[in-house]
């Protein structure tokens, strides 16, 4: 009587935790459930994740739900108003333009720049420390010291030197900030790899034939993949941050758009009576940044092999 129910109900909680599944698809779909099973029983980890999913909604759906224009204010009449004014809920700036849409709208530019620059910075460090970690020799001592110039210097003044050279401008800000962002993802990736470049089954993937190209490929990244998204789930909030510090510093993104640092460089000029000018997009940027750290905290604790609660 129990063959039908377990045709019928493939994806029971105890066909996704046997001990011994029948196929990888069971054992890849157990593990991805044990690994929600941790991440959902911390409530600070699902706080993180609605922060980060309410981000990605409002990005997508920014050009409906803003109630004004982000560039275009009414500086004659509604120049510099306080929160909860009517039509205003955040207030405005000091060229009359509604805080709250620039905000809405400046999500996207947020959401595009940690996007971005996880895009190119986690595989470039994940590519340089598999490589470094599984050749050694010459490839690593030369790999890892081109690591260490740039760890040497602060991230934020780094950046602010390639975007001196590069030009003031948002996607020489994203290509600054990646530039400045790659280097942990090495040391992770490398100190991940050499636990395990001597194990017993990379011997075994060398003994059938496979090259050092497809080992490090096929076998080597793949399982330096869970600590390099935890990194780079918290390093969101540095990279946020070091966005927002160069478009306060007006190397960033430029007028007039609502990049959240401009606003509060922008608000600055206010901040003894206007305070909302530049508090609101501070607020937006903790917000966010927390929402990042509690996600990261969570997967870090998920995806941990050690824990062995099921």
């Amino acid at each position: 009587m129990t063959a039908p129910i377990e045709t019928a109900r493939p994806y029971s909680r105890a066909w996704l935790l046997s001990e011994e599944p029948a196929s990888r698809h069971q054992a890849q779909l157990g593990r991805a459930y044990v690994i929600w099973r941790r991440f959902s029983g911390n409530r600070l980890a699902i706080a993180g994740l609605v922060i980060i999913v309410a981000l990605i909604l409002i990005a997508a759906m920014a050009p409906l739900i803003a109630p004004h224009s982000p560039v275009i204010g009414d500086l004659a009449g509604a120049r510099l108003r306080p929160p909860l004014t009517e039509g205003y809920v955040l207030g405005t700036d000091g060229q009359g333009r509604d805080i709250l849409s620039r905000l809405i709208v400046g999500s996207r530019i947020t959401l595009a720049v940690v996007a971005l620059v996880a895009i190119i910075a986690a595989p470039v460090g994940l590519i340089v420390g598999t490589v470094s970690g599984y050749a050694g020799g010459w490839v690593d001592a030369v790999l890892m010291r081109v690591t260490d110039i740039f760890l040497a210097f602060p991230k934020l003044v780094l950046a602010l030197a390639f975007v001196a050279a590069l030009g003031p401008g948002i996607e020489n800000a994203i290509i600054a900030i990646a530039l400045t962002s790659w280097p942990p993802y090495a040391r992770i990736a490398r100190a991940e790899t050499m636990t395990f470049r001597r194990s017993d089954f990379i011997a075994a993937v060398k003994l059938m034939g496979a090259s050092p190209v497809r080992i490090v490929l096929k076998h080597v990244m793949p399982l330096c993949l869970s600590s390099l998204i935890v990194r780079v789930t918290l390093d969101m909030a540095g990279i946020i941050l070091t966005a927002a510090g160069l478009g306060f510093l007006g190397l960033g993104a430029q007028p007039p758009m609502p990049e959240w640092g401009a606003m509060i460089a922008d608000g600055r000029r206010f901040i003894l009576d206007q305070w909302w000018v530049a508090a609101m997009p501070g607020f937006a940027i903790l917000i966010v940044s927390l929402g990042f750290n509690l996600l990261g905290d969570g997967l870090r604790d998920a995806l941990d092999p050690k824990e062995g609660g099921q």
